[in-house]
């Protein structure tokens, strides 16, 4: 089962980790482009209906650790087939039933296999190429990320108004069966880890660098959340409440450019590009919190935010696997949950924070959490060192 380093980028093998990603995506978000079809649908409540995204992020945050603890030891292609046979078998439940119990169990479910596969594929398709491109082997792995956010929910939640929300969710599971194809067709094979290879929960969390990175994780994305979660309101006031899917989309776009641009130097620069996308975002938090009422600056603001978005999860995960080395799955895992709790705090925070203080208080609070990432980067040496060694092995080689 052991496969070679590949010296260039399998771009196949990869893309078919990015669907893995997109479908992730896109089975966890198309519920709410779809809320008033799905209530009526299935005769309930839209606060009902709005359950089924809450349940699948809590199958994600429960269920990302311990699956990923219990198939360490399995084959990785059959770890990722399973993930995606559990999208093919829950996505098909929610098509078909007509229970809503059944179809809350299905998605919390689907979350469970979204969990995993987090966990999973940034550690996989860094094993398929040599140390010197795992950055932008995983560039090009998390590009269904921002594709299934930007283009992706909109045509799905198209689909759905026009043909059906049962229909939408069978079409999920029409792309599962043809994943499961092209991973068998395309994506190497690699072993587990050894029982000797296995460390605690505990242990992998206390290797150097680990928690910095989560805690960068944390910061970054609940500053991030707070202001994606209330989007509508924050930008009511400079007239653009009507304009929310366009706004949304300047993000989404620009977020499709910074993973690109992620991929190109994430190899040779990862600490800076880290600290980087921090300020530039800390700049834009602060331009709003002094005043954003043209709806040029919002639009430009929201690009350049996206731009600093778009290669978020690359650049951490990439630190947090080069931290956590051979148990990289199990820090992604963490990285999973963490993930998932800043979006529930971000909307928590969000929410207490409009009811409280409006929307002008959203950016404030960004700028303080934006500033305590970068003390955490600047200070964490391991977590985001300043050296990176994937250049320096590349230029041995040569």
């Amino acid at each position: 089962m052991k496969q070679q380093e590949a010296t260039q980028l399998p771009v196949f093998a990869l893309l078919a980790l990015a669907m893995a990603g997109f479908i992730c995506i896109l089975t966890e978000t198309i519920p709410a482009g779809l809320l008033p079809e799905i209530s009526a649908g299935l005769n309930i409540s839209p606060s009902l209906a709005g359950q089924l995204v809450t349940a699948y992020a809590a199958g994600s945050l429960v269920a990302a650790i311990p699956l990923t603890l219990m198939t360490r030891s399995w084959s990785r292609r059959s770890v990722l087939l399973s993930t995606v046979a559990g999208f093919l078998i829950f996505n098909t439940l929610t098509a078909i039933s007509a229970n809503v119990t059944v179809i809350l169990v299905a998605r919390f479910l689907a979350g469970a296999s979204a969990g995993l596969a987090w966990s999973l594929i940034a550690g996989y398709a860094r094993r398929m190429v040599v140390p010197s491109l795992h950055g932008r082997a995983l560039a090009l792995a998390m590009i269904g990320t921002p594709i299934a956010l930007s283009l992706g929910v909109p045509a799905g939640t198209w689909m759905g108004a026009f043909l059906g929300w049962r229909l939408t969710f069978a079409v999920m599971s029409g792309l599962s069966i043809i994943l499961i194809g092209w991973i068998l067709l395309a994506v190497p094979n690699y072993a587990g880890n050894a029982d000797t290879q296995k460390m605690s929960l505990g242990a992998v969390l206390s290797i150097r660098g680990v928690k910095s990175v989560l805690a960068v994780v944390l910061t970054w994305m609940l500053a991030h959340n707070i202001l994606y979660t209330y989007i509508a309101p924050f930008i009511a006031p400079s007239g653009l409440a009507g304009r929310v899917d366009l706004v949304l989309l300047a993000f989404g776009v620009a977020a499709l450019c910074g993973i690109f641009v992620t991929g190109k130097i994430i190899d040779s620069h990862l600490r800076k590009a880290v600290l980087l996308s921090l300020m530039v975002f800390a700049a834009v938090a602060l331009i709003f919190g002094l005043g954003a009422k043209d709806p040029a600056v919002i639009y430009l603001g929201v690009a350049v935010w996206g731009l600093t978005f778009g290669g978020a999860a690359t650049l951490l995960q990439t630190a947090l696997a080069d931290a956590a080395g051979e148990h990289a799955d199990v820090a992604l895992s963490m990285n999973v949950v963490t993930w998932n709790s800043a979006i529930a705090l971000g909307g928590l925070t969000g929410g207490v924070l409009l009811d409280h203080f409006g929307s002008g208080a959203f950016p404030w609070a960004l700028l303080l959490l934006l500033i305590i990432a970068v003390v955490v980067v600047i200070r964490s040496e391991q977590g985001f060192p300043r050296a990176n060694k994937h250049s320096a092995e590349a230029v041995r080689s040569q």
